[in-house]
């Protein structure tokens, strides 16, 4: 281990974001490996997230904007960071907004980790790589990169500023996400995974709507994605938390692109019925930011030593549609 300290599970472990999608995720899946000593942020009075902390075991709530206050203040002994709080929606264009919670908060997070020498693992995203032009290899310098939209500029500032400090945390690894999905994503509206809303469209109409292509070099709902399962992402999480590699900003996906097409039939199958999905033309506003094509490449994290399976997209959506969907659990 790059830090030389192991993870016990009476230690104190905080995790940011923590009501949201990922974050609550993790939270229970911290519980369930016996951590219990978690200081937990993010914006709390949300109502729509209140089902995501249901039932989950921690020491502390604290509100997002005044976390850094309360640490210098309470000064608990912090032994691991999971930053997982973001603006994460990809239509927001004010990028002061983006600015000041993806890459300055970003930054005060990373500095209590140098000052109090705790380890960190921090959300990037997929969004960083833009058009896909140059790949989707994470050994790829910030630098090179031209996301597409300012959430994907924010990710990829604080990608950067990360790679240019020269204090750093003892072992720090940055997570581009891929097209992460799976339960306790019920509050996000707009921003939910393409299963979520192919669900909800199945069960309200009967059919599902994909977008048609506007490139002759992709067949209708051939648009392909790297399609990751939350408890994926749960896994590498807790292996980066227990085994600390090189520090590094590693992709997070499959490593096999799937297309859209495929995730609908998946949906349909986890409801028992038979495909119907329809094309829609995608619109004007949308086009010219469409990435048509992405898969992590995943050699990094596997060279550090991660050696479990991903969930196929059949078997994820499966389990996602069966255990929570359809029953309305929270994981």
């Amino acid at each position: 281990m790059a830090a030389g300290v192991a993870i016990s599970k009476e230690d104190i472990i905080l995790v940011t974001g923590a009501a949201g999608f990922i974050g609550s995720c993790l939270t229970s899946y911290l519980n369930k490996q016996g951590f219990h000593n978690l200081i937990l942020a993010d914006e709390f009075e949300r109502s729509d997230k209140e089902g995501n902390l249901e039932g989950k075991k921690y020491m502390h709530k604290v509100e997002r904007d005044v976390l850094p206050e309360w640490l210098e203040e309470n000064k608990p002994e912090v032994k691991f960071v999971f930053h997982l709080g973001a603006r994460t929606d990809t239509t927001e264009f004010d990028y002061t907004v983006l600015e000041r919670l993806n890459v300055e908060y970003s930054q005060d997070i990373w500095n209590y980790c140098v000052v109090h020498d705790v380890p960190l693992v921090y959300a990037s995203s997929a969004a960083t790589y833009g058009d896909g032009k140059l790949g989707y290899s994470d050994g790829i310098p910030p630098q090179k990169l031209h996301p597409l939209n300012p959430y994907g500029v924010s990710k990829n500032e604080f990608d950067k500023w990360a790679t240019y400090q020269a204090s750093k945390p003892p072992f720090w690894a940055g997570l581009k996400f891929f097209n992460v999905y799976g339960p306790n994503e019920y509050h996000k509206g707009r921003m939910a995974s393409v299963i979520f809303h192919s669900f909800n469209q199945i069960r309200q109409d009967g059919f599902v709507k994909l977008f048609k292509s506007h490139r002759p070099d992709f067949e209708d709902g051939q648009q392909l994605r790297d399609f990751v399962y939350v408890k994926d992402v749960l896994k590498v999480c807790i292996w980066l938390m227990k085994n600390q590699p090189r520090s590094t900003i590693y992709n997070l996906g499959t490593g096999q692109a799937r297309s859209f097409y495929d995730l609908a039939k998946a949906t349909f199958a986890g409801l028992d019925k038979e495909p119907d999905i329809r094309f829609v033309d995608m619109p004007e506003d949308i086009r010219d930011k469409y990435q048509y094509f992405t898969e992590a490449e995943m050699f990094k994290l596997r060279a550090a030593g991660y050696k479990e399976e991903f969930y196929t997209l059949e078997r994820g959506v499966n389990d996602y549609v069966r255990n929570y969907l359809i029953t309305k659990k929270y994981y």
